[in-house]
């Protein structure tokens, strides 16, 4: 068969900063994803769109062509209206976990497709998977069922969703394209279009330990998403939220389930509250229902009573013990002053290096590797006093892990300034 297009006049025409047509967007995709264009010449074509950057029509086009690449999801059959959440990625973030319930429990359906960890960043797959029993992947079958009741579900995404971004994300890693705000917001929005959810509210993460280290850039990534989002007629909404330090007090899988649930309990650290109840009301709000109290759901039981179900619903056994590492280390304060700084790339980084990330995707876990913070930024210590407890069932990590965490925090005499939020901005569409 003829081809439409030739990949080099494609490639030509974003080299020399000329915008894209639809149509050679939609060949250029198509192509790729059935391997008539190769791999050195898409290589060239992401460079180039790194460089050059591309319009806001370019990038709806590049969106929808990804999605057109597979298979598209629909929730239309549900008695429940639809609400998700994408989180860019952080150090401690399980907010998912308490969040889906806690949304679901005012009637919303919430299909929280999600992934596995890579690098510093925890996988929400990989902290449920700690849960006894507990099962990421289900049929669609089963996911419109759990939908209905308890209406909650966080599962592995179907191979079938955007397999051209797929493609695309692999060779963006080994060529120094990843980088790039079209297509970092073309990837994820892609495949939560192509999820099929009405509302969507991202949290777009910035700081020391996500992926935007800039307000300025992670709120033209926030803008871009919700734009996409809202060009392809789901109703989206961000919030941009500090990552310069970790969320909440416990960071690797098993351990960010245990917090996870003091939240539901009514408990848990007050960044974690802050942004579960914020995500809860943007994904409530979008959804029609404004006026719940989020607040009175976490501290009644009610939202707890909806993550058991949902637990259970994918064979996990909620009130099954947690797996714990073998080894655990405490690192000590060496002087009296305040807690001055934690960064959360390095109590990421030294995490995942305990044991609670992979650094290849088919590299395994350790469910109870992780950190424990005895001390947040901002908090009066003594001299002697815990600050951080590391757990890994491999001692000779603790070493690796201490080399980097080591020069992720320090104590002065002088209070830091307080937080007052870790949501820093509301994004809606243009």
């Amino acid at each position: 068969m003829a081809e439409r297009f030739d990949a080099v006049d494609v490639i030509r025409t974003k080299r020399d900063n000329q915008p894209l047509s639809k149509e050679q967007v939609d060949w250029v995709v198509d192509a790729y994803t059935r391997g008539v264009v190769a791999e050195e010449q898409m290589s060239a074509l992401a460079m180039a769109i790194f460089l050059n950057g591309m319009s806001r029509e370019e990038i709806a086009q590049w969106t929808q062509a990804m999605i057109n690449s597979g298979e598209t999801m629909s929730f239309a059959s549900l008695t429940r209206v639809t609400a998700d959440k994408h989180s860019t990625g952080g150090v401690g973030d399980k907010i998912t976990l308490p969040l889906a319930p806690l949304v679901a429990t005012f009637g919303v359906a919430v299909p929280q497709l999600s992934g596995r960890g890579l690098g510093h960043t925890g996988g929400t797959l990989d902290k449920l998977e700690s849960i006894p029993g507990w099962q990421a992947a289900i049929s669609n079958e089963r996911m419109m069922e759990i939908l209905e009741d308890p209406g909650c579900v966080i599962c592995v995404a179907g191979s079938g969703l955007a397999p051209a971004d797929k493609k695309l994300y692999a060779l963006r890693d080994i060529t120094s394209t990843v980088d790039c705000i079209p297509l970092i917001a073309s990837s994820i929005m892609s495949k939560k279009i192509a999820e099929g959810t009405a509302n969507l509210v991202l949290d777009v993460k910035v700081g020391s330990g996500a992926f935007m280290k800039d307000l300025d850039t992670a709120r033209e990534l926030a803008q871009t998403m919700v734009d996409l989002g809202t060009d392809a007629g789901t109703n989206t909404v961000a919030l941009i939220t500090d990552m310069s330090t970790p969320l909440g007090r416990k960071v690797g899988n098993a351990l960010e389930v245990e917090e996870a649930v003091e939240v539901l309990a009514g408990g848990g650290p007050d960044d974690v509250v802050e942004l579960t109840l914020s995500l809860a009301d943007e994904m409530l709000k979008a959804a029609g229902v404004p006026d719940a109290d989020t607040a009175a759901a976490l501290k009644d039981g009610r939202a707890m009573d909806t993550w058991r179900k949902m637990i259970r619903a994918q064979s996990g056994d909620p009130d099954a013990a947690l797996p714990t590492a073998a080894h655990t280390h405490t690192v000590t304060a060496d002087a009296d002053g305040y807690l001055a700084e934690l960064d959360a790339l390095s109590v990421g980084v030294a995490s995942w290096r305990l044991g609670a990330g992979r650094a290849r995707r088919q590299d395994p876990v350790q469910f109870g590797a992780g950190i424990v913070l005895h001390a947040v930024k901002g908090d009066k210590v003594r001299a002697g006093q815990p600050l951080f407890s590391l757990h890994t069932d491999d001692e000779y990590r603790f070493e690796r892990s201490l080399e980097v965490l080591r020069d992720g925090f320090t104590i002065s005499a002088e209070a830091p300034a307080r937080r007052e939020s870790v949501v820093l901005e509301r994004v809606t569409a243009r």
